[in-house]
């Protein structure tokens, strides 16, 4: 099973010095965020993207080609791209040119996201949104998929003859993610095509993401890709870590009260009871985070929001320290304890589809429709 963080690059005052940090050592932190989680045996780096303020994630591949550069293990990832306001074409270009920088180790998280302003700020509706979603993750499997590309749509110009450069690294595009904590549309694409689902439940009181994460599950099943516990699943949380539960409630406290996110609304222990926040002692958070598993299944990925809300630099590089030495080791003994045989460990990485071959489905632009097809001709031709 894969663990890791994420970044949602909030540019936050802190509130018990009244500091706020600039841009520039925001952008430094996370990427020294990047670099300890490798350090201490993580597997997964994860940016947002974001293009307003207090955000400066503006640019993840452009970061994640910079965390690449200094790291030898680290998967990278986004949390998530913006597939219905970024071109496909843009798309199809950066992460494939990361996969070469990176040697493989990126994935990405197709996602709406949930700030209605961007969308005129690059030319969208969000009227559109679900719609903007499945048209250009579809031009973007074939651009990943078809050497030369013949396309037309309902919302760019189309494509004569086009070539995407560069090719995927090793003729295999990336695994994909398809992140969403409340649009059905979202889950069911996932499961058509095959990909991973990622539920960044740190707003969501349980029940509502396995309400989603099951949907993904059944419709999974329901395309063929396997059995519904087989699907590709991923979770997001926040955790704070202290040697008591006491300490570590009043540390976080004055950041909770005023984190951009959730801030100013329920109290620090409402929300917790609520939410997956886990704020205590080491033992507290392996114990909450482990019966995520109970209620969504056996699943793949686990990514924790560790710098969220001002707090300092220094602070969250101890709690990395501490969820990667003390945490995530006994996480992963106890969640591999349970999983059955036939319920995969770790989503796909470059390395798996590779192996796979080229006639994998992973390689099909619709997996879904031409594994059907395929069958419904051999049922034929047995007739």
């Amino acid at each position: 099973m894969q663990f890791g963080i994420f970044s949602v690059s909030d540019v936050t005052t802190d509130p018990t010095t009244g500091r706020t940090p600039s841009e520039g050592e925001r952008i430094a932190a996370m990427t020294k965020y990047a670099l300890k989680a490798e350090e201490v045996g993580l597997d997964v780096f994860a940016t947002g993207e974001h293009h307003n303020p207090p955000f400066v994630a503006s640019s993840p591949t452009t970061h994640l080609g910079f965390i690449a550069g200094q790291t030898k293990n680290l998967q990278l990832s986004t949390a998530t791209t913006l597939i219905t306001t970024n071109d496909p074409v843009k798309i199809a270009e950066d992460f494939a040119f990361l996969q070469h920088l990176s040697g493989g180790r990126v994935d990405l998280m197709m996602g709406r996201g949930n700030t209605g302003p961007v969308y005129p700020w690059f030319g969208k509706d969000i009227r559109d949104g679900v719609k903007l979603a499945v048209e250009n993750y579809h031009l973007l499997r074939k651009l990943w998929r078809e050497p030369v590309v013949n396309w037309s749509g309902e919302f760019r110009t189309p494509l004569q003859g086009y070539t995407s450069t560069p090719a995927p690294l090793d003729g295999t595009p990336p695994f994909v993610w398809h992140g969403s904590i409340r649009t059905p549309e979202i889950a069911e694409q996932a499961a058509y095509y095959g990909d991973g689902f990622f539920h960044n439940n740190i707003f969501w009181d349980m029940a509502h993401t396995a309400k989603m994460v099951n949907l993904y599950r059944r419709r999974f099943e329901h395309y063929g890709h396997g059995s519904a516990d087989q699907a590709i699943v991923g979770l997001g949380g926040q955790v704070f870590l202290g040697e008591t539960e006491a300490e570590a409630k009043k540390q976080f406290r004055p950041y909770f009260d005023n984190a951009p996110v959730y801030g100013h609304g329920p109290s620090l222990e409402d929300f917790s009871t609520v939410t997956p926040l886990t704020v205590g002692t080491p033992e507290q958070v392996i114990e909450r985070t482990l019966t995520f598993a109970d209620n969504v299944g056996d699943y793949q990925r686990q990514l924790f929001l560790m710098d969220h809300a001002g707090l300092p630099e220094h602070v969250v590089l101890e709690q990395i320290e501490i969820l990667g030495k003390e945490v995530v080791p006994v996480l992963r003994k106890e969640f591999e304890r349970r999983r059955p045989a036939h319920v995969p460990s770790d989503p796909p990485t470059h390395a798996s589809l590779v192996a796979a071959g080229p006639e994998a489905p992973h390689h099909l632009v619709e997996p879904a429709r031409e594994v059907a097809e395929a069958a419904a001709a051999a049922a034929q031709s047995d007739n």
